[in-house]
């Protein structure tokens, strides 16, 4: 086939298509063919673009945190990148929506809430007190610098600002509160007594006659599962580290030291000065030199912005805006902050935000970490750098050879790889190294299960590779009796068992129905015990969770005060034998102020939820949303 490949491939027309190709690749660059034409959103919410950048962050944030909540339980399925991206998209339009809607409404965050906020997380802290190098280094490790993050953080407090006022802009009336009093606060009189399960299943008898004839009648659930044995190569990324010389570890330290981690920082304060909507240029210009000149007769810069800023977040902080390491704020300030001196002065400076002045009020320089510090970290990052270039190409070089081999073997034999053989894998396989969705998916596939062809190398996640050959093909079969005879008797005998049961719990609720006997008189006869429990609620934990839920949703008594009586079987498969004696509703009168106070947030935080779910619905609804 290959040989064909290369023969059509000689021809003049097809050396004109390569010739358009290569010059394609060298006016527009490769990605013009791979990414159709190099688009740089790949969604629009109202005219706001979605970044692929944006979008792959949010995939991978998605990733760490599904990795870290299931642990050792996650499926693989889950960390599909299809699936992942449409998740993080989804919840990116709903993000932009939400922060346009906080805009028009206004919302906003001051450096100094921002700067506190971050001050005190506690993963930022070392001995209880911030540290700027555990902050850049933990914002590195996750992909963010200090301006990103702050960024993001300052979308989730604008956010959490949206939500807040939903969340209080609903409460519950008297009369719903009284409404759900009633229905919550119920109280419900039970007896209840159980019938186990155990003697109905001592009593069961299962024959030889049985035992065939269930085995005739259910064949198809005795059927061995399709299996495949495996032949498979793996690669990974430990197989390719290797060690690292002494001089890449120094340019490694070299370059590290000359990175944002461990630039100047300064701490900033400033007054902002706004122009008002009538405000004439020579009035606003006015304004400008009252400020200067009260600091140059040596008024506090302070005191000043707290009486003359416009920024009314940091003016309560005497304007400080907290730290930055030249990424923080506007080009125009962080050029004028690098020019001034400790407590010197700026001249005004213009941005869109406004007119600030400035101060820098302390400037520290992080000190580096030594060279036998960092020594393990930076072997190994180099080392995982320099594997993965070697995984991938490896990985390339598999996936040329095994598409045209008809086994695993010489392209093992050519790469230096291991060619390894599986147990019996099935269509459902949840253990083992190849239970993988999409190993199952290409072993079962027709073009390797029915055509015998190698699998394409897959990627598993981790920095993990895979090729699978079909070996062995286990078709379903019928097991002999023998091997699912106690299987069989089991089925049967619990099968039997649970009707028993169950007809005798439907007896004994017909004659506590009809008055035939007491409840007291039934537990007699079983030779159980029995309870009542007065003044249920519906979260009390005196009564088995079965008997509770039935009972409430029995009807009530009728006027006679006649009980009603049922039976439910529990999770453990005994019967519960139940009357549901009296009902008395529940009134707001009855509950305790904590419980009162407890159901009027409950109920407010149900409405003001169900209103936040109303105000996306909408936002979403009038928006011009376009996924390209």
């Amino acid at each position: 086939m290959l040989q064909d490949i290369r023969k059509t491939t000689q021809g003049t027309a097809a050396k004109v298509v390569v010739g358009l190709i290569v010059i394609s690749f060298a006016l527009f660059g490769i990605e013009s063919i791979l990414l159709g034409g190099g688009g740089s959103t790949v969604a629009e919410v109202n005219g706001e673009a979605v970044s692929p950048v944006e979008l792959q962050q949010a995939v991978d944030t998605q990733r760490r945190q599904l990795i870290a909540m299931m642990g050792e339980n996650l499926d693989p399925a889950m960390l599909d990148e299809q699936r992942l991206s449409a998740q993080a998209l989804e919840g990116i339009v709903s993000r932009k929506l939400l922060m346009q809607s906080a805009r028009e409404m206004g919302l906003t965050v001051s450096e100094a809430e921002l700067g506190a906020v971050i001050a005190g997380m506690e993963q930022f802290q070392l001995d209880g007190e911030f540290s700027p190098e555990m902050y850049k280094s933990l914002l590195a490790s996750a992909g963010f610098t200090p301006a990103s993050f702050k960024s993001a953080l300052r979308d989730d407090l604008i956010l959490g600002q949206v939500r807040a006022g939903l969340a209080g802009s609903d409460f519950a009336t008297p009369a719903e509160l009284a409404l759900a009093a009633k229905v919550l606060a119920e109280q419900r009189d039970i007896r209840y007594l159980t019938l186990p399960l155990a003697p109905y299943l001592e009593a069961v008898e299962v024959s030889e006659a049985d035992l065939e004839a269930f085995y005739r009648d259910n064949e198809s659930r005795f059927m061995t599962p399709e299996s495949v044995v495996l032949d498979y190569v793996e690669l990974t990324l430990d197989d390719f580290r290797q060690p690292v010389d002494d001089a890449a570890l120094q340019e490694e330290y070299r370059i590290r030291l000359d990175s944002y981690q461990y630039q100047t920082e300064n701490r900033v304060s400033h007054i902002l000065l706004q122009r008002g909507g009538g405000e004439s240029d020579a009035d606003f210009a006015a304004r400008i030199e009252v400020v200067r000149g009260e600091l140059a007769a040596g008024k506090a810069f302070a005191e000043v912005a707290a009486e003359r800023s416009d920024d009314v977040g940091s003016a309560g902080n005497g304007g400080d805006l907290g730290f930055s390491a030249g990424d923080a704020f506007p080009p125009e300030m962080e050029e004028a902050v690098a020019a001034l001196e400790v407590n010197a002065i700026s001249d005004p400076v213009e941005t869109d935000a406004g007119t600030h002045i400035l101060m820098v009020t302390e400037r520290r320089d992080s000190d580096p970490p030594s060279f036998e510090e960092l020594r393990a970290e930076l072997e190994a990052s180099l080392q995982e750098r320099e594997a993965r270039v070697a995984l991938l190409l490896a990985v390339e070089e598999l996936r040329d050879i095994a598409f045209t081999a008809d086994s695993l073997r010489a392209p093992a034999q050519e790469l230096g790889l291991q060619v390894q053989r599986s147990e019996p894998v099935t269509r459902e396989q949840r253990d083992g190294p190849l239970a993988d969705p999409a190993v199952l998916r290409a072993a079962f596939s027709e073009d390797v299960l029915e055509l015998g062809h190698n699998s394409e190398v897959l990627e598993l996640g981790g920095d993990r590779f895979v090729a699978v050959h079909v070996q062995e093909h286990n078709k379903p079969a019928l097991q002999p009796l023998d091997d699912v005879r106690d299987e069989i008797v089991r089925s049967l005998t619990r099968e039997r068992a649970r009707a028993a049961l169950e007809s005798a719990a439907a007896q004994a609720v017909a004659q506590l129905q009809s008055g035939e006997q007491s409840i007291e008189a039934l537990a007699t006869r079983e030779n159980v015990e029995w309870q009542v429990e007065l003044g249920a609620l519906r979260d009390s934990r005196a009564v088995p969770p079965a008997v509770l839920q039935r009972a409430f949703s029995l009807p009530a008594p009728t006027a006679d005060d006649s009980p009603i009586a049922d039976y439910v079987i529990d999770a453990s498969g005994d019967a519960r034998v139940l009357q549901l004696v009296r009902v008395q509703a529940g009134s707001l009168a009855s509950l305790a102020p904590e419980q009162e106070s407890g159901l009027r947030q409950r109920i407010g935080s149900e409405f003001g939820a169900l209103l936040q779910v109303e105000h996306e619905q909408g936002l979403r609804a009038d928006a011009d949303i376009t996924v390209l």
